[in-house]
């Protein structure tokens, strides 16, 4: 597995990948790998904290194991379940072969074939692997407890079975965009790192990367745009994911300046409330965008 011998050289690695990280993200992210702790990623929806594990997957060349995180999810459904449509087939099998030995039936129904393995325990039995919790501020806080105990000695205990352990830990992402506090308890366990939105140099920067097509003026006046609207009081402002949005459509179009009437008639790629695209319209907060 790749290892970094400094901030700097993690963040040139991104950067090759098409993924932009200031100075202190690459910090925090080279620290984690260094330290072996979870890196806990939080901040405003859309400002590139999903798509710094996926990168970072992809330079670490490991596979990335996706927990997204929701209201009700439980310890099952991210740990592991048993098969049982495969094990009943297999207990009617063994009666039609005359098998009645009850203690040699229950020892094959819950024998690891039948075993599936949901995101965590996929992370604890592969190496090197990335494991994003994502959105770990959506799920209730019995399962962050739960995520805290995991994370804590990177073991689980299967009953049928026994101790699952981890020989090496996986590096850990865990991402929050906030929605509600999350337990110190859990940040204490990690490496803590806020991302705001980016700078507007950083933003064209991203934009210029991802899509080369796009050239410097329109990739300026694009994240000059973007910053406006970012001020504004609107229900959903933009992130960097809804920027790469608005600029391919703008390309698709053909555009090599943004004026107001294509910047109103793509307004969909970049905002995805209604109230919002009412706001912005009704306030004219495009209509003096014109070509550098």
């Amino acid at each position: 597995m790749f290892e970094p011998e400094s901030p700097e050289m993690l963040a040139n690695v991104l950067e090759k990948h098409g993924y932009l990280a200031d100075e202190g993200l690459a910090t925090a992210c080279f620290l984690a790998l260094r330290m072996g702790r979870p890196l806990f990623l939080e901040g405003e929806a859309g400002v590139g904290k999903t798509e710094l594990a996926k990168t970072l997957a992809t330079v670490l060349d490991a596979p990335l194991i996706r927990l997204q995180c929701y209201e009700g999810l439980d310890a099952a459904q991210a740990l592991y379940d048993w098969d049982f449509p495969r094990q009943l087939l297999h207990l009617k099998a063994a009666e039609a072969a005359g098998v009645h030995d009850a203690e040699r039936l229950e020892g094959e129904l819950y024998d690891r074939r039948y075993l599936i393995a949901r995101p965590l325990l996929r992370a604890l039995e592969t190496w090197p692997s990335v494991l994003l919790v994502d959105e770990v501020d959506r799920a209730d806080d019995e399962f962050e407890a739960f995520l805290l105990e995991v994370l804590s000695d990177f073991q689980i205990s299967i009953p049928e079975l026994g101790t699952v352990r981890a020989e090496r830990p996986p590096v850990v992402v865990i991402t929050s965009n906030r929605t509600r506090e999350v337990h110190d308890a859990l940040k204490r366990r990690c490496l803590y790192h806020w991302l705001e939105h980016p700078s507007f140099e950083r933003e064209v920067a991203i934009l210029r990367k991802r899509l080369p097509e796009c050239g410097e003026t329109l990739a300026a006046q694009v994240a000059r745009a973007t910053a406006r609207l970012r001020e504004a009081d609107l229900v959903k402002p933009p992130g960097i994911a809804e920027t790469l949005d608005w600029t391919e459509a703008l390309l698709t179009l053909g555009a090599r300046d943004l004026d107001p009437a294509l910047a109103a008639a793509s307004l969909g790629a970049l905002l995805k409330y209604r109230e919002d695209q009412e706001t912005v319209l009704r306030n004219g907060l495009l209509d003096d965008v014109r070509p550098a």
